[in-house]
């Protein structure tokens, strides 16, 4: 099947990157108004497009990477482009719901909605799915598809928004922990390059741990923590300061924001 991706913005090249670099045979055509900055990646499997209608006509499964309030104004402008029989719509775009893309293409359509993150152009995504219809029996199909940029779990979509902030907004998150850490790193005598590699390799470590381990982060930090050392003096100073009651704040309000649109 022929994979198209409309909206080549951060997350669509992102997924363009990330599936590509799994399997370079897969047939993808993603659009966007302006293709030149992507003529060095045009292939007999990759191609540009600034046309969204030759983009519907050629693909099977359509990603739409779009910002949320193009969404339906692109369904409605190229409705009559989708067939039901051929078409699978999978929309990455946070808030746009099933009903609603049900609502503007018609309840006969298959439509997915998925929530990766950047980390898909590096296949360590992880991706939420949920859908309404699959007629076409494509749901493997979607989920393999996610698979290849990471980790997939299949929600209820009234956890989407939830899943939206912890894992396309987590990644930020995490990035910013690590820019602190980064800083500290400085702070206490390395130059900013062999910090970076050291926190980054040391936050790579500390996930695998818990994905190989199935254990909790607590139950590791436990492991690192020794009576009147130096790490549990450190994690009470950053508890003092508000560390995990700030992270927690900053995740209910971005969840709060998300549920007002």
């Amino acid at each position: 099947m022929t994979i198209g991706i409309v909206g080549c913005g951060n997350l669509g090249f992102s997924l363009l990157n990330g599936i590509r670099l799994k399997d370079e045979n897969v047939e993808i055509i993603a659009s966007k108004r302006s293709i030149k900055e992507f003529a060095h990646l045009q292939s007999p499997k990759t191609l540009f497009t600034a046309s969204n209608p030759e983009l519907i006509k050629k693909s099977d499964i359509i990603i739409i990477a779009l910002k949320p309030y193009n969404v339906i104004s692109f369904l409605n402008e190229n409705k009559q482009y989708f067939d039901s029989e051929k078409h699978t719509i999978v929309s990455v775009a946070s808030g746009i719901t099933l009903k609603e893309m049900g609502a503007e293409l018609g309840d006969n359509f298959d439509v997915f909605r998925a929530m990766p993150n950047t980390a898909a152009s590096v296949n360590e995504s992880i991706t939420a799915i949920s859908l309404k219809n699959d007629h076409l029996n494509r749901e493997k199909a979607i989920i393999e598809l996610f698979n290849s940029l990471g980790e997939t779990i299949v929600i209820d979509e009234t956890l989407m928004e939830s899943a939206t902030i912890v894992g396309a907004c987590g990644i930020a998150y995490v990035l910013r922990f690590m820019r602190a850490m980064i800083q500290g790193g400085i702070e206490v005598g390395f130059d900013a390059k062999t910090a970076t590699k050291i926190v980054s390799q040391t936050v790579k470590g500390a996930a695998q741990l818990i994905i190989t381990n199935g254990t909790h982060p607590e139950e590791e930090i436990d492991k690192v923590t020794t009576p009147k050392g130096c790490t549990i003096v450190g994690l009470n100073e950053m508890e003092h300061s508000g560390f995990s009651s700030a992270l927690i704040k900053g995740i209910v309000t971005s969840y709060e924001k998300i549920e007002k649109k």
